[in-house]
Order: structure tokens, then sequence, then C-alpha cells
């Protein structure tokens, strides 16, 4: 039987059951005999959000949403919680801003305590999202580090761990992103700067935390539509999301034996940060996710109901696969 095939259907399956959509809460209360859950009014992915070209704009890296134009949403007034994950403990890198925010908001909304890690002067939006954090009544930690060397990354899971209590989540979501049009534009510096923060990241950080990871325990890795489809002028960082890939494979075939599930989401283009901190060539910001069969580029908040749905219990047979949000290109 064919391995991708099998586990996309195990992990659309058990998103569903486990009540991916904001309703779940809704349908737990009527459950509970609360009375008939109202309706949730259907709405046409292609307008959700909007359609309309980004207008050129550019930050020096690592950049911050909140100077975006339009500020990604990332689910800070939308997303609501059920309680899906209470109890839990967990680390989310890059968790600052963009997709790592969606899930840290996620996360604390469905009642777990948070960590967040951000390059240091990311401070004005860490320090919005240990509001958020804060405002669902759950503990946030805020942990600024360059994790390019593996001194940082042992300290980055042992402060995390000191602080929380434990660890049974980790979402590696950090990354380094820079558009050349051709490989001799790339720069050596360049080059290693994406491996380390992409790849070797993560696999000093999941090295690390596994020690402290109990049974029951999640890794999720934020991997791209490049792990399958490379963009041309993305050629370094394509090559670390491919690896993130095999990486996930491979470390959730080891730690089955532990008790500890491994997977990936493979987002498409998203309106974060590291679109206007160099992640898009120069003149090409309007066509950003225009390319999509929906018309349009995702926003952070999209992706937050595939990692709580990862991250909970109900999923507890998907490991060592790979869901997308990508906008209709066929990806997983």
């Amino acid at each position: 039987m064919d391995d991708q095939g099998t586990t996309r259907r195990t992990i659309l399956g058990g998103a569903a059951a486990a009540g991916l959509t904001f309703g779940g809460a809704a349908s737990a209360a009527a459950q509970a005999g609360a009375g008939p859950a109202a309706p949730v009014p259907l709405r046409d992915p292609r307008t959700k959000y909007t359609s309309q070209p980004f207008p050129e704009q550019r930050q020096p890296w690592p950049a911050l949403q909140g100077k975006m134009t339009p500020r990604p949403d990332s689910g800070e007034t939308s997303y609501r919680g059920s309680g899906r994950l209470t109890g839990r403990k967990a680390l989310v890198t890059g968790g600052d801003s963009g997709i790592g925010r969606a899930a840290a908001i996620a996360f604390a909304r469905e009642g777990a305590d948070v960590a967040i890690n951000y390059y240091p002067t990311e401070e004005p939006d860490a320090r919005e999202v240990k509001a958020l954090i804060e405002q669902a009544g759950r503990k946030a930690v805020l942990l600024p580090a360059d994790i390019r060397t593996e001194k940082a990354c042992t300290k980055l899971v042992a402060d995390a761990v000191r602080q929380l209590g434990g660890l049974d989540l980790l979402v590696n979501n950090a990354a380094y992103q820079q558009s050349k049009a051709d490989i001799s534009e790339i720069s050596d510096e360049q080059m290693v700067r994406t491996f380390e923060t992409n790849i070797f990241a993560m696999f000093r950080i999941a090295k690390a935390a596994i020690p402290s990871m109990p049974p029951g325990s999640v890794i999720i890795n934020t991997g791209s539509v490049n792990s399958y489809d490379p963009g041309e002028e993305l050629l370094d960082y394509a090559s670390t999301k491919g690896a993130i890939l095999i990486f996930t494979k491979g470390l959730a075939k080891q730690l089955a034996k532990k008790g500890i599930r491994v997977n990936m989401v493979a987002p498409g283009p998203i309106w974060t940060p590291l679109q206007v901190a160099g992640g898009q060539l120069p003149g090409k910001m309007g066509e950003f996710g225009q390319d999509t069969p929906m018309g349009r580029a995702g926003q952070p908040a999209e992706l937050a109901p595939l990692y709580v749905a990862l991250a909970e219990d109900g999923t507890s047979f998907s490991t060592g696969t790979a869901v997308g949000a990508h906008g209709g290109k066929g990806n997983p």
C-alpha cells in the first residue's frame, strides 16, 4: 500500500474525527446536554481572506509582523478553543509571528502552557503573543535566542522544560528564507545560515527535547510545499525543507518505539514576515500567492487547526506523515 496515501488518509480522517474546525467546541457542548449548537455559517474559502495583491514592502530581517501591510491574521481574534490540549506543555520556535504565532495562540486557547522562541529583535511581536497566551489563562514563557548553535538549542530546551515544568509538545517552526534568482547569487554565508536555522537547529532541538518527553508527546515540524515542489528562487531554503520531510519520516520511525509521534505541516504561500524580510524577489510581492488555484495566499490562522489536530490525542495513529495547506496545488 502506498505509504504517502496511507498517511494522508490517516491524518485527514483523524483530523475530522477530532473536530478540526472551530465547531468542535459547539459540538462537544451539545453532546454534554447544553442544547443544540447553532449552525456554523459556511464561508467561501476563496474570499475568506484578501485576494488583492500585497503591496511591495521590505523590512530588515527578521521583520516584525506588527509592521506588515496588511498584518497577517494569526487567529488573534478568530481562534476559539475547546480544551483539546488542556494541561499540555508546548515549545514553539519562531513563535512570535506568522505560523508559529498562530500555533502558539491556538495551543494556549486549547489549554496548553506555551514557551515561544524567537530572534531577540522580534521582542515586540513576542510580547503581543505573551499577552494573548496569558489572556487565555495559560502560562507564557519567552525564550529569545539565535538557535544556530548546538549550545543555544540545548539551553533553549532546558529553559523551556524548567519554566514549563516539563515538555510534551514541540513545534520546530523557526526558519530563514532569502530569495535569489540564481545559485551564483547565494553566498556561502546565506547557504550556511539557512541550513543552520532550518534543519540543524531542528535536529538539535529535537535531540535535546526527546529525553524530557513522555509517551504521548508530539513533535511537529514545519516543512513546506518546497519539500515537494522547490521554488527555483529558493534553492537553499527548499533544500532544507526537503531535508525536513525526510527528518520527520525517519525520526517518526525511531520515536514510535518511545510512544512519541512526529509529523510535518507543509504550508504553501502563507503571508508571514518571511516574505517581507527577503523571502520574495524585488518587485514580486504583488504576485505572492496569486497563482494558487484558490487565487490568494493563505493566512497563518488557516494552519493553526492543523497543528492542534496533529498535537491532540485524537490523531494518535498519525506519525511520520505530512499535511498541507497550499490553496489547491495538489501536494500533501
